[in-house]
């Protein structure tokens, strides 16, 4: 039996009137890439943002590992089970904030490529690798942890190099060819050492070349990084490539979901999506 890593159980996301996640279930299995994907405003990135604590969920939770990290509070507050020395308890903080999940082992990116834009390309990924760190703010102030400082530099070198962004080093982020800043978007991801990784359109805005590298730079780092993989993406050549399995939303409902194969082959998905090109 494959080991779990992601659960999403009965979660829905409401604003308002508006329900843009309706009772959503998933489950990504170590190993694998599994692709999410829908229309514009089919709740895809919703979905993420509940997972890496951005929304706390209407109802619903969520499972990392086989720990709850996210639910929503009978009382309509959300609570983060406590995964530390405390294991089993419940602490004190209201929301599971971005940070806090990433430090769990779940790593993000976005749509809209976020690099640190005034920083080098080195720079971003060291800003990552702090993440991790373990010496507290008065020693990072201090510079008293020097060992931990050159460990993090070295290994932010090594990451450029596995990453063949090594020749840009030092080099400004956003002087970056697109595809080259969205690989280096991923590196930095990878920086906080991850074993799941969402990665919202990351062929957004490439060109069919651009497209080709992606693909199978995203196979690369998976079995590189040992990293399971959860991916939203409007682009059906990759999605159909690379995936394991798909799951298929529409209007926040789960329609379909299966093996590439099945998916292509649902009266449902081809006729909602598959036919449809996409809205700019």
């Amino acid at each position: 039996m494959s080991e779990n890593v992601l659960k999403v159980e009965h979660v829905t996301m409401q604003f308002g009137g508006v329900v843009a996640v309706d009772n959503l279930n998933l489950e990504v299995n170590k190993g694998e890439i599994v692709s999410l994907i829908g229309p514009n405003g089919a709740g895809k990135t919703t979905a993420f943002n509940v997972i890496t604590g951005v929304y706390p969920p209407t109802n619903g939770a969520v499972y990392f590992q086989g720990r709850k990290i996210v639910e929503n509070h009978p009382q309509g507050k959300m609570r983060r089970q406590y995964l530390g020395e405390n294991e089993g308890k419940y602490d004190h903080v209201i929301a599971p904030t971005p940070d806090r999940i990433t430090k769990l082992g779940i790593a993000r990116t976005f749509q809209n490529i976020r690099l640190f834009k005034s920083q080098t390309v080195f720079e971003n990924i060291l800003i990552a690798e702090h993440m991790r760190r373990t010496s507290n703010l008065f020693t990072a102030t201090l510079h008293l942890n020097g060992t931990e400082e050159r460990n993090m530099r070295e290994e932010a070198d090594r990451l450029l190099h596995i990453l063949e962004l090594d020749d840009v080093r030092n080099e400004m982020a956003t002087s970056l060819p697109y595809g080259k800043q969205r690989r280096l978007e991923i590196a930095r991801a990878l920086a906080t050492k991850p074993s799941l990784l969402l990665l919202d359109e990351p062929a957004a805005g490439m060109n069919p070349q651009e497209t080709d590298e992606l693909t199978a730079f995203i196979g690369r780092i998976r079995d590189d990084f040992h990293l399971t993989i959860f991916m939203i993406e409007h682009h059906m050549d990759l999605v159909m490539e690379i995936s394991d399995r798909i799951y298929v939303l529409d209007f926040g409902k789960l329609i379909s979901q299966g093996t590439p194969d099945v998916v292509q082959s649902d009266p449902r998905v081809i006729s909602a999506y598959l036919g449809v090109q996409e809205d700019e």
